[in-house]
């Protein structure tokens, strides 16, 4: 089978390098079109803990990716400014606390009358604080395997990484610029790809990593867009990079702004900024302004401005077209799902890849576990912009009384009720995250499980200080962010 995948950045070489490596070579021939006339969209990328199994799953060592991609490592994401002006609070990659007896930590917590010192009792979170790294350990009695890790990378650099291993792989790249999609006149699906050169380019299964511009999925096949704007209203970013100043934090920034947020995304070499905004509160210059006003050292580049809407195509594949990137959806970079999302794509192709021919339920089965990936971070983002008490600007006053999902309002109502998180087997983001987001944003629950009642009173906040204790000796006992780097043999 001939795989040609049009469009490269990311998303692209995702692909490709994926394919070429997990797909055995009598199977699939990997061709992948791309212009150089076409920039990529990435503007430095922060990432979820499941990029270590993609780097590991096609052969990449974690150092050699460091230093190629000027990659920093990351604990978590912090958020600023949300519920209210000046609250801060990290959604860690990892758990808080230790449960007992099948009773959730924050129960404890609850019922000691000490919610509000939660995120103390996280080791990636006070780790983060202090500057500090160090991998999890495997022993499931120690603190140290209580979490787990991402990268920060340049994503401009990440790209041409994978494309090296790709070709290496057996990948095969054509320079040219796709000016007209050719398909069957009788069941519809895509034959060939024309180039502007005048080149055919022939397949048998296209994967559309056009970005935006959807060329296969949506401008040829019609597959429509499900806008989500309603709820995530966001739809413009201005990106600069700057020069470092100060420690190499091992986590993002986001931190909330008058009409939308301002990330930051510390690498090796540079720091990553960029303010997410709707346009229907904020125009272009103003975003632009207040960005740079923001930055810690010199603005590197000129600022760019990126348009873009949230939401989802209802399928991905469609005939023999898979959408995967951008051409098949987009969730502004809060919580950093862009990547994971390429990959969970990824992977669903992979495990249903066509023996010869395409079989409608592989198509159902991938359409469906994107869909449930799409919904649920989508979901875990309203949360962040409605769980608020901001109303200094009407951005905030929008998204504090909007009507959200009924999907949403259920969990959110549950949480608050009984401190409960709706649990499910598919889906990025579980209990410790939606903890994390729901208490740092002041969505306190009136009651606990009263399983958490058994301890005797003493001996639970002799429990809880020893563990607050246990836990900052060991974030003390890691070593700096970039001296760790610096001692692997990852310093780019």
């Amino acid at each position: 089978m001939r795989v040609v995948i049009v469009g490269g950045g990311t998303a692209g070489w995702m692909t490709a390098a994926a394919l070429a490596r997990l797909v055995p070579a009598a199977q699939a021939e990997i061709v992948l079109i791309e212009s150089e006339e076409i920039g990529i969209v990435g503007v430095g990328e922060a990432t979820l803990p499941h990029i270590r199994a993609f780097n590991t799953r096609i052969g990449i060592d974690e150092a050699d990716f460091m230093r190629a991609t000027g990659a920093t490592f990351k604990l978590g994401i912090e958020f600023r400014d949300w519920a209210r002006i000046g609250d801060s609070y990290i959604h860690p990659f990892g758990v808080f606390g230790r449960d007992t007896d099948g009773v959730g930590f924050h129960h404890y917590l609850a019922r000691a009358g000490q919610i509000g010192r939660l995120q103390d009792f996280s080791l990636p979170v006070v780790a983060a604080r202090a500057a500090r790294f160090a991998p999890p350990a495997d022993d499931p009695e120690s603190l140290l395997s209580t979490y787990g890790y991402a990268y920060q990378f340049d994503a401009t650099r990440y790209a041409p990484y994978l494309r090296a291993r790709a070709e290496a792989d057996g990948a095969q790249r054509i320079e040219g610029r796709v000016v007209a999609v050719e398909h069957d006149a009788g069941d519809g699906r895509v034959t060939a790809v024309r180039l502007a050169d005048g080149r055919a380019v022939a397949g048998d299964l296209f994967v559309d990593c056009s970005g935006f511009r959807a060329l296969l999925i949506g401008d040829t096949l019609g597959e429509p867009f499900e806008d989500w704007s309603r709820w995530l209203p966001c739809d413009r970013a201005v990106a600069v990079p700057c020069a470092s100043e100060g420690p190499l934090l091992p986590y993002t920034s986001a931190v909330a702004m008058p009409a939308g947020w301002r990330w930051r995304i510390p690498l090796q070499h540079r720091v990553g900024n960029g303010y997410v905004y709707s346009s229907a509160h904020l125009d272009d210059d103003a975003a632009r302004d207040a960005l740079l006003a923001a930055i810690e050292g010199p603005a590197l580049a000129e600022p760019r401005i990126l348009r873009f809407r949230a939401g989802r195509r209802p399928r991905g594949w469609v005939d023999n077209v898979v959408a995967i990137g951008l051409a098949g959806g987009f969730l502004e970079p809060l919580e950093s799902t862009s990547i994971y999302l390429i990959q969970i794509a990824i992977t669903a192709l992979v495990e249903l890849f066509p023996d010869g021919t395409i079989d409608p339920a592989d198509r159902d089965e991938f359409n469906r576990v994107l869909a449930i990936e799409y919904d649920r971070i989508r979901d875990f983002l309203i949360l962040h912009y409605h769980a608020t008490e901001r109303d200094d600007s009407t951005f905030w006053t929008q998204m504090r009384t909007m009507a959200v999902p009924d999907t949403l309002a259920r969990k959110m109502a549950l949480f608050r009720a009984r401190g409960r998180v709706e649990t499910y087997r598919e889906g990025v983001f579980l209990e410790p995250s939606w903890i994390a987001v729901y208490l740092g944003q002041r969505v306190v629950p009136t009651g606990y499980d009263q399983r958490a009642d058994a301890p005797d009173e003493t001996q639970l906040a002799r429990a809880i200080e020893r563990l607050h204790a246990a836990t900052a000796a060991a974030a003390r006992a890691m070593p700096d962010h970039r001296d760790y780097i610096a001692s692997i043999g990852a310093a780019a």
